[in-house]
């Protein structure tokens, strides 16, 4: 009685733990079956943030958060943006991946005090949002030759083609085509109440939540022809930073940092050419000239800019070969400045080489690599005092006469030695050749004293 009353309680008990396991597997299943449906359910705003000027990284930039954002099925893209302008093809390239991308993208020209000039304009108006912070002004999106204005045949043909550009991008989103276009064609920039009173701008909003306040709810025209509504109240925005490599490049592009690195790799090979084996100075100087050469092929330069830096370089050469009294020195300074400052063919001048950086670099970089070069110079034509060129001119004893082999006594050491005329030991001898190890000698005139 006793043992079938235990065996009863154990089957109760181990069913019982069964029954807890299987209720627990249950209850863990449901909590992430709950969070893998929220999670799905609830997109993101994934945030980009442009403060630089327009170039090859900020395009790659863009690029990648809408390919993230498409795949992760967020519900818009939002580009904060403040930029002065920047290059032609990187605007092109932008404008096309925000008009053909999957998500709704939003440009808002914020903080307070920004701007989203020239071709920060075109990327503007692509948005199938455009909305602008209080205090901040697009516009100016004439394009602009460098140093050099285009004739006028060209000039017409290019301000032509913006334009078109421009209506193309204003008319998809029913905005205002004559404003837009006359920023193009005349230069003229905006205020954002300029903006929004002449429909060049969707919105004026405080801040991203103000904005996505007034967004909610209403329906916007696609690229595609297609309407939209939103509602981004109370959505979480999440960040997109750049990556580790977009953030170097995006540093190493700035032209004058870029002018920097190329002056002090060039001048670091140069002393490792001048001291073989140093080692350091090569190593540095290889790096620094392949992430400039790395930099120069992302952007737009002259290649006549990077011969005036070579011919740069030349004059400081000539400067330590031939006594120019500076000349050759000023010379090179005066090229390497003007070379900094045409290197980079940019429609702005964010993206040039200042004047000041350039001036900064060229002078100490050229009294430095005359000086160097000088004192490689000067130690090539001293006389060779070691080996055995170094007996050369020296002055010795006949050790024993010299009729016309013998010995001679020269720096401590005896020699074999071929005299060119009898000499009798003790005489003072001056080496003229060395053959091997036979010195060739000539006996040293005794001078006569002068009689007073």
């Amino acid at each position: 009685m006793k043992t079938a009353f235990s065996s009863q309680l154990s089957a109760l008990s181990f069913r019982f733990l069964i029954s807890r396991r299987k209720l627990a597997s249950h209850l863990v299943l449901g909590v992430f079956a709950v969070l893998l449906l929220s999670g799905l359910s609830v997109a993101d705003v994934l945030k980009v943030v442009v403060n630089d000027a327009i170039q090859p990284v900020t395009a790659e930039y863009i690029a990648r958060a809408l390919e993230a954002a498409a795949a992760n099925h967020d519900q818009a893209v939002l580009i904060e943006i403040n930029t002065p302008g920047g290059f032609l093809d990187s605007t092109d390239e932008i404008t096309q991946k925000i008009i053909t991308s999957a998500v709704p993208v939003i440009v808002y020209v914020a903080p307070t005090g920004s701007r989203a000039a020239s071709a920060g304009l075109f990327i503007l108006e692509s948005a199938d949002v455009a909305a602008m912070a209080p205090g901040t002004h697009t516009g100016a999106a004439h394009p602009v030759g460098v140093l050099s204005k285009p004739d006028d045949t060209m000039m017409k043909k290019i301000e032509n083609d913006s334009a078109a550009q421009m209506r193309s991008l204003v008319s998809k989103r029913g905005r205002n085509v004559e404003i837009a276009e006359g920023a193009v064609r005349e230069s003229k920039s905006y205020t954002e109440q300029e903006a929004i009173d002449k429909k060049l701008v969707d919105y004026v909003a405080a801040d991203e939540q103000d904005l996505f306040r007034q967004l909610s709810g209403k329906t916007f025209k696609r690229f595609n022809g297609e309407s939209a509504t939103l509602n981004l109240q109370g959505q979480p925005v999440r960040d997109y930073p750049m990556t580790l490599k977009q953030r170097i490049l995006s540093y190493i592009l700035d032209p004058n940092i870029l002018f920097i690195i190329l002056a002090i790799g060039a001048l670091a090979l140069y002393i490792e050419f001048n001291h073989p084996g140093a080692v350091v100075p090569g190593t540095i100087g290889v790096i620094f000239l392949l992430l400039a050469a790395f930099a120069l092929h992302l952007l737009p330069i002259r290649f006549a800019a990077l011969a005036m830096i070579l011919v740069a370089f030349a004059l400081f050469a000539a400067e330590a070969k031939f006594a120019s009294h500076g000349v050759f020195t000023i010379g090179g300074i005066a090229m390497l400045t003007l070379g900094a400052l045409l290197l980079i063919d940019s429609p702005i001048p964010e993206m040039r080489v200042h004047f000041l950086t350039a001036l900064a670099v060229s002078v100490p970089l050229g009294i430095i690599t005359a000086f160097l070069m000088g004192i490689a110079v000067r130690a090539r034509r001293n006389k060779v005092v070691t080996g055995k060129q170094g007996l050369v001119g020296e002055m010795g004893l006949a050790q024993t006469p010299l009729s016309p082999t013998g010995k001679v006594f020269i720096h401590g050491e005896l020699w074999d030695a071929i005299s060119s005329v009898n000499t009798p030991a003790g005489e003072s001898v001056v080496v003229r050749q060395v053959d091997g190890f036979v010195l060739r000698v000539d006996p040293v005139p005794a001078t006569k004293p002068v009689m007073a």
